[in-house]
């Protein structure tokens, strides 16, 4: 049973950082960013890229608590703004194109792989907001260890969309890829509005 139970919360933790880091709008964005680019340079941009990530969601998710120690904000007040925040990053993710103005005519220019694929595209002030609180909620070491774990496979997941991008692009089209980037934009006001409904809850009780 505690198995089980850890397997589930690992699966939870996986499917919501995974879609927090936004991974085909990301794919649509390195597509366009990288369309001009050699196969090998691709591919080292790439691994850079969830390095890159897997580096900041830790960070952010590991000094979670000391950081809300340190501004003296509560959690649950964090959790209505960062929700909002999210909220307003699905509704545009949903909203456009699926690609930023400019991106289009940008051209590659040095390693973009930390700015701006990493940040802000990937980890965008939503996925910070939500990374911190999750961070900051007192939880015991083994729902830490699994927390870790979904946000490790979560990062490597969106690595190996990245890796096989030219495969992907073929199998799934354009339209696929844009298709996926709203569903998961919808995915990104629900957890907002739950963030947000259960820290005026929250703040209700106490």
């Amino acid at each position: 049973m505690a198995m089980t139970m850890t397997v589930s919360a690992f699966i939870g933790v996986f499917v919501k950082i995974f879609f927090l880091l936004t991974p085909f709008f990301v794919l649509s964005v390195y597509l366009t960013l990288m369309r001009d680019s050699e196969a090998k340079l691709r591919r080292i941009l790439a691994i850079r890229t969830t390095v890159a990530v897997l580096v900041i969601t830790m960070v952010l998710y590991l000094f979670g608590e000391p950081i809300f120690r340190y501004l003296g904000i509560t959690l649950d007040a964090f959790r209505i703004g960062s929700g909002i925040v999210l909220l307003l990053s699905g509704i545009e993710v949903v909203r456009g194109s699926g690609i930023p103005d400019g991106v289009r005519q940008s051209s590659v220019d040095g390693d973009i792989s930390v700015v701006p694929l990493a940040i802000p595209y990937t980890v965008g002030p939503g996925t910070v907001g939500m990374l911190l609180v999750m961070g900051a909620v007192k939880t015991s070491t083994e729902v830490r260890i699994t927390e870790i774990l979904g946000i490790i496979f979560a990062v490597a997941a969106l690595g190996f969309l990245l890796f096989f991008s030219n495969a992907l692009e073929k199998l799934l089209k354009p339209k696929g890829i844009n298709i996926l980037s709203k569903l998961t934009g919808l995915y990104l006001a629900a957890l907002a509005s739950q963030n947000i409904f259960e820290g005026i809850k929250n703040i209700m009780r106490s």
